[in-house]
């Protein structure tokens, strides 16, 4: 687990980095961090503006130290999502940055599709869908903001996946689980507190 100091130095660079990426088109060199920023992390970067989703990408899988999946994904989120045009400049200081750090995603493990249902805790739970060639992820916080159960979070992670609503029932689909810190802005540039998914 990171602390709220840890996970707030992530969203702060985050923010510069995308500043200084859009401002001087350089890529921001790697800060000096905590050694827990340097373990391998899977992280999501999340951007919205108004409310609204304005890009979100992020690196599922402990590949690279945290810090440096950050700055990538950071980058990725403001100017490579390809469902949004790129955030410039002077729209940066209307957005919120969120920033995710997955734990090691978990293949669900069960006797038969229909039982994924049960092994899903919304709050919890991040998904990752793969199968037929195609994969999608949704982060664990997405089913709470959109009031989904479980098998409602299931049919729209293989909806991102690309795939039919219902893939999750094939034998021959991938279901794998996460959890993830999540720490955010409470409004563009201010306050960073840690986002509960799960009611205490």
């Amino acid at each position: 687990m990171l602390s709220l100091e840890e996970g707030t130095l992530l969203v702060k660079t985050a923010r510069k980095t995308i500043e200084t990426y859009l401002r001087d088109g350089r890529i921001l060199p790697r800060p000096s961090v905590p050694s827990k920023l340097l373990e391998p992390r899977g992280v999501f970067v999340t951007l919205t503006k108004q409310g609204e989703l304005r890009g979100c990408i992020g690196h599922p899988l402990p590949t690279m130290p945290l810090i440096d999946a950050l700055i990538d994904s950071a980058i990725s989120a403001a100017t490579r999502d390809p469902r949004f045009p790129p955030v410039t400049l002077g729209e940066l200081a209307e957005i919120e940055i969120e920033v995710s750090v997955l734990s090691k995603p978990e293949t669900v493990k069960v006797s038969h599709p229909k039982e994924y249902p049960r092994h899903i805790e919304i709050g919890r739970d991040g998904l990752i869908v793969e199968g037929m060639g195609c994969a999608g992820l949704l982060l664990p916080q997405v089913a709470v903001e959109y009031g989904w159960d479980a098998e409602e979070f299931l049919s729209n992670a293989c909806m991102k996946a690309g795939l039919m609503p219902d893939c999750w029932l094939e034998k021959g689909v991938r279901i794998s689980k996460f959890s993830a810190q999540v720490f955010s802005e409470k409004k563009p540039g201010g306050e960073i507190v840690e986002r509960k998914l799960l009611p205490p």
